[in-house]
Parts: structure tokens; C-alpha cells; sequence
């Protein structure tokens, strides 16, 4: 989506579902790869900590600002940068992909993470009143 020249990967009233290709039953806490942090522990650890706090543009920016070391002075002016051009939303997060997570965002575009076993998770995934969208499947069919 591109609002005045500035994309957006956020969703209103929406949820997105684990990916029709996730190999797991259950919502997984993403592990560290050594001792970095992947994109999927940026994402869950905000997310899981603060529910309906952030909106996705928050958590995908936050993923390329820890990555690439932004720091304050320069935080606004980068993540403008950043949404100049279309970047992937939280269908493509492994978070929806590959451990289990559902997202539910409410109606300020903020989000919160249900694990697919959930009693939320399937409460969400029947709401009719929420704009329903699958993950992105990690293989092509």
C-alpha cells in the first residue's frame, strides 16, 4: 500500500493465518541463531512483550534498524528512507511462516501474536468482521 509516496505494510481489522505450508502444530518461540538475534526474535520478542502496542511498519522497521545498527540521531530520517519503497509485511515474517504465530491487528493497525492451537487463534480465524489472509507459503506449489 502507498500513502503519499510512502508505502505501508500495515493491516486494520485483519488477521493473518499460519501459511497453508507451516511445518509445525504449535506456536514456537523462534531460537537464536548463536548468539544473534534472526528477524524472527526481533518480531516475536516486541510483539509477545507488548501486545497492540506496535504496528507493522514498527516491527519491520525495528527488524532493519537493529540490523543495520540505526541509531537515534538518524532513526526518523532512515526509517522515511526505509518506507519510500515497498517493503514485505508480516505475511512473509517467519513468525506467520514457519512457527506458528497468527497475527491479529485491531482496528489502529496495532498487532498482537496467537499461537495456531489457540482458543484466540481460532476465535480470530472464523471472525467474518476481520479481513482474513494466509501467511505467504515458504515453497512455491
Amino acid at each position: 500500500m502507498k500513502v503519499n509516496n510512502i508505502h505501508t505494510t500495515n493491516y486494520y481489522n485483519a488477521f493473518i493465518a499460519v501459511a497453508d505450508d507451516c511445518p509445525i502444530a504449535t506456536g514456537e518461540m523462534p531460537p537464536l541463531k548463536g548468539t544473534e538475534k534472526t528477524a524472527a526474535n526481533i518480531q516475536f520478542e516486541m510483539v509477545i512483550e507488548h501486545p497492540y502496542q506496535y504496528t507493522s511498519d514498527d516491527v519491520v522497521f525495528q527488524v532493519f534498524a537493529v540490523k543495520q545498527q540505526v541509531g537515534a540521531r538518524t532513526y526518523d530520517a532512515e526509517r522515511a528512507q526505509f518506507f519510500s519503497k515497498g517493503q514485505p509485511c508480516m505475511r512473509a515474517s517467519p513468525l506467520t511462516k514457519r512457527y506458528g504465530w497468527g497475527i491479529h491487528f485491531n482496528e489502529e493497525g496495532k498487532l498482537a501474536l496467537y499461537a495456531r492451537e489457540s482458543a484466540e487463534y481460532k476465535k480470530y480465524i472464523q471472525d467474518e468482521r476481520l479481513q482474513q489472509v494466509k501467511a505467504m507459503r515458504s515453497k512455491r506449489v
